[in-house]
């Protein structure tokens, strides 16, 4: 632009009318130089702005080679492979008295427009006539929503469930609503003609009993409640990172939240695994938000968590808290360690190959977490995690760890590989070493006592630790207990069943025993402190590096077990109880009140009979406290 003499300004060449400039456009340009700059774009093909939006995505492909031709792809796999899916999971959803699933499709029944083509009809792989008359289920299609994504279930949870929101750390914040610890008391399991010779059943056993029939009709209300829905979400998962002992299983459930949360807790299963997924082993029903009914047999209130292992499926009633769908409680921070590799923070198998995690996850306790004292898991909670009945500033979103205004039992569960050191696939060797972890609310046992294995077996019975406030509804303190292979509230079979099953395994792999007391030191629960963190850290390595097992040692009193005088980076004052309490009377009343505990707690394992000739029992017994 320039101006001349005249006081006219000039655009490229020529003067407009009345003194303004003349504008170029490409088209004139293009005239004088036939060269044309033009940076514009076609316009988008939609028509509509839902079709604006379908462009936005694109469909996964199918990703598994026809059989016999390495490398090659089958074109109409996908129609026929999410058929298949479908009336699956149909069969799945099938009431027991018509004896016919619903109508299943695929999709968000809030998206019509992304409704696809495939369905699922009974009659596809039912050819009966149902003698019972239409209900309005059977009417109906009940939408899918197939193992979606984490995004996906983020965009479920916070568009359709309340107290769903994005943490500052980019977790998925939920609430389990009026439940947020287990249920233990209203757990059952089907007694049947093999259950009732092969499990554990009567006082101390975890497995209260129903029948068939109650079972069916608690299945019966969960299945209704489930095809009423508009929608399902459905995880076809893994359980096991052994190949040779993985177990198949679906998760049906009316929350997005819940669906996220077995999608970190099961191993997730690669494209192909999943598409030739076929019939599951192992059927959870998560119909939570509905209650049981209270007057039906064997209901003690309006949840219910029950189990039946003949049909191999698992039904949920009156509990939204997602710990109910797996099985166990781990030591999430002890196993956290960044200087060794992680295989699994809870459930784990010793098989003929060696030790595998059952779990694709962690779900860690999250009172009072800090980045400080727990760095692996604080970066765990990321994008994908989940967070349980946290409290976040409502501007920032940021969690505050140590509010319990919801619960003390706030909870993260995120994929294992959300620690830098675990080790993919979660399987390891035959252990060295068999850690036993107490938390003993009395004070007197030591930090670490090496065991014999008649002790290993006595010690892994008695199970003895604190329960930790919040862990289960009612418990606002530690309080003293003892929980049968420190699982007493899922295991299936006697303890002493699984007391010789580890005594076998430790036997024929050279496996020493411990026992590692991570509760309080210099006095009881209310008087002592409780054993630092670093400590125990301290504790564990000298273990997993061999020097524990040639310290010099000495026997204690009362339970006989054998405690180091030193252990590198701990000190020595404490490892010996007795040193820390300052009134050596009231610690000697409180190891022998602790014994006795030890004694009539095991009083109800005394008459189950291990071999024909008793000894395994015997030498079990005479590894008990002795005063």
């Amino acid at each position: 632009m320039a101006a001349n003499g005249n006081g006219e300004f000039s655009f490229g060449k020529g003067t407009a009318r009345k003194g303004l400039a003349k504008i170029q456009t490409a088209a004139s340009q293009k005239k004088q130089s036939a060269i044309c700059h033009d940076d514009s774009t076609p316009p988008v093909k939609a028509q509509t702005i839902d079709e604006l939006h379908s462009l936005q995505k694109k469909r996964s492909a199918p990703t598994t080679p026809i059989k016999g031709t390495p490398g090659s792809f089958s074109p109409v796999s996908e129609e026929a492979r999410q058929k298949q899916q479908l009336q699956s999971i149909s069969a799945s959803l099938a009431s027991l008295t018509r004896e016919t699933g619903p109508k299943v499709v695929r999709g968000d029944p809030a998206r019509k427009a992304e409704t696809p083509k495939f369905a699922a009809d009974p009659s596809d792989h039912f050819s009966f006539t149902p003698t019972i008359s239409v209900s309005d289920s059977s009417l109906k299609f009940t939408h899918v929503l197939y193992n979606l994504s984490p995004a996906e279930l983020y965009e479920q949870a916070i568009k359709y469930e309340q107290g769903s929101f994005i943490a500052s750390s980019g977790a998925l914040a939920t609430l389990s609503g009026a439940k947020t610890g287990r249920s233990p008391r209203d757990k059952r399991v089907v007694k049947d003609e093999t259950t009732e010779h092969e499990l554990w059943w009567g006082k101390g056993s975890p497995n209260i009993e129903m029948d068939e029939h109650t079972f069916l009709v608690n299945r019966e209300r969960a299945v209704d409640y489930l095809n009423s829905l508009d929608k399902v979400f459905v995880n076809d998962q893994f359980l096991n990172w052994d190949p040779q002992n993985r177990v198949k299983v679906r998760i049906v459930s009316a929350r997005a939240y819940h669906s996220l949360f077995m999608h970190n807790m099961c191993i997730r299963p690669t494209p192909e695994e999943l598409e030739n997924f076929g019939t599951p082993d192992f059927t959870i029903y998560n119909a939570g938000q509905f209650p049981c009914n209270r007057y039906t047999h064997y209901m003690t209130s309006s949840t219910s968590i029950d189990l039946n292992l003949a049909r191999r499926e698992m039904v949920i009633l009156g509990t939204q808290y997602a710990g109910e769908m797996k099985k166990g409680t781990g030591k999430t921070t002890l196993s956290t360690d960044h200087n060794r590799y992680l295989i699994g923070d809870d459930e784990h198998c010793w098989g003929d190959n060696g030790v595998s995690n059952i779990e694709g996850g962690c779900y860690a306790k999250c009172i009072d977490l800090s980045r400080e004292k727990e760095p692996d898991i604080w970066n765990a909670i990321k994008f994908g995690a989940v967070l349980e009945n946290v409290v976040f500033d409502e501007h920032t979103r940021e969690v505050d760890y140590s509010d319990k205004s919801v619960t003390e039992n706030t909870r993260a569960a995120y994929p294992i590989e959300y620690i830098p050191n675990a080790k993919i696939p979660c399987v390891g060797p035959h252990p060295k070493n068999v850690i036993l972890l107490a938390c003993d609310a009395f004070g007197v046992l030591p930090p670490v006592s090496k065991l014999n294995l008649a002790q290993t077996m006595y010690h892994f019975i008695s199970g003895y630790t604190a329960l930790v406030a919040g862990t289960e509804d009612g418990i606002k303190e530690p309080t003293a207990t003892f929980s049968a292979c420190f699982g007493a509230a899922f295991i299936m079979l006697h303890p002493t069943k699984y007391a010789a099953m580890l005594a076998e395994k430790m036997q024929k792999h050279g496996a020493t025993g411990w026992l590692v007391n991570t509760g309080w030191s210099g006095g009881s629960y209310g008087c002592g402190s409780r054993i630092k963190l670093p400590y125990t850290r301290k504790i564990i390595d000298a273990i997993h590096s061999g020097s524990l097992l040639n310290a010099n040692y000495k026997k204690t009193d009362v339970f006989g077990v054998e405690i180091p005088t030193e252990v590198e980076g701990v000190p020595s004052e404490i490892l010996d109880p007795e040193n820390t309490w300052a009134d050596k009377q009231a610690y000697k009343e409180t190891l022998l009140k602790l014994a006795g505990l030890f004694k009539r707690n095991f009083e109800i394992f005394t008459n189950y009979k291990i071999g024909k000739d008793n000894k395994l029992t015997e030498e079990i017994l005479a590894a008990g406290p002795n005063f």
